[in-house]
């Protein structure tokens, strides 16, 4: 399990320090300005020294400790504490983190084993509450998403899931963000990554999606039916008390048929008789073949 606290090296300010006391102490042992004993001490104080220096990323606010006690925070930037009293127990990044997690096989509302993976995006905004509050903040941030994601899971059922994950997403960012607000961290966002359902169940919902689909056309078309059915319906009452009218757009149909080369149109002879077509297709016949022929 991850921990908190920032292992950093010793940083190029306090080695360049020990290096500088160091190499006084040795020149002046040499010239026999000091004994060894006060090589020694001198020795212990650049030790001291450079303990003393420390430096914090500008991203980073450095836990100081003094005798156990909470002191304050330092950093961004170099800054000094006091050797054997002081002591930094942390450095703690302000910059926005990401953790992963995840639930597997949880069950719906509708009793469905589903796996989620998502995403929390999240920062501390109170340095001391995050030190102090919690032991380690990370690990806990971990646990109590994926906690929360079970509880949302089984609390919708899958056709929510599928169809409204900003909206689980939302709600599940609010949760974590009122169980991590007292630690000092805000949890700005949640993104759920994917879902994924038994492969037996996809294949079920994928032709019954089918079968919506196929109903939701023919209905369309019955649809169409019916208003094509009202479309002559009207019509017939028009050209019922109008026989002109009727016998114009009998001549026209026939004519449009007539008029594509190679092209027969049938015709009963009752409408032939009724409208006076006979003639007049004879005459459309007569009209074609008298066209000049092209070689």
């Amino acid at each position: 399990m991850k921990t908190n606290i920032t292992t950093k090296l010793p940083n190029s300010m306090s080695i360049l320090a020990l290096v500088i006391l160091g190499g006084l102490s040795i020149v002046l042992y040499y010239f026999q300005v000091i004994d060894s004993v006060g090589l020694f001490a001198l020795f212990i104080v650049s030790l001291l020294i450079s303990n003393s220096i420390h430096i914090a990323d500008q991203w980073e606010r450095a836990v100081v400790l003094r005798m156990g006690k909470y002191k304050g925070l330092k950093g961004p930037g170099l800054f000094f504490i006091i050797p054997i009293f002081d002591k930094v127990s942390d450095y703690i990044d302000q910059r926005i983190r990401v953790t992963e997690f995840k639930a597997e096989q949880t069950l719906t509302k509708d009793t469905v084993p589903v796996n989620v993976d998502a995403v929390v995006y999240w920062t501390v905004w109170d340095v001391e509450k995050a030190a102090l509050e919690v032991q380690e903040y990370v690990s806990a941030i971990a646990y109590i998403a994926q906690t929360g994601l079970r509880d949302i899971i089984g609390k919708n059922e899958l056709s929510d899931l599928l169809q409204e994950r900003d909206k689980i997403a939302e709600g599940l960012q609010k949760v974590l963000d009122s169980h991590t607000n007292p630690w000092g961290i805000t949890v700005q966002n949640v993104g759920i990554k994917d879902i994924i359902i038994p492969s037996g169940l996809a294949d079920a919902m994928s032709k019954e999606a089918q079968a919506e689909r196929e109903r939701r056309a023919r209905v369309i078309l019955g649809t169409a039916e019916t208003e094509i059915a009202e479309k002559f319906a009207k019509a017939s009452e028009l050209y019922r008390d109008n026989p002109v009218a009727l016998h114009l757009r009998g001549m026209n149909m026939l004519f449009e048929g007539l008029k594509e080369k190679g092209s027969m149109v049938i015709v009963p002879s009752s409408a032939l008789d009724s409208m006076n077509l006979g003639a007049m297709g004879g005459l459309v016949s007569l009209a074609k073949s008298n066209e000049p022929k092209h070689p």
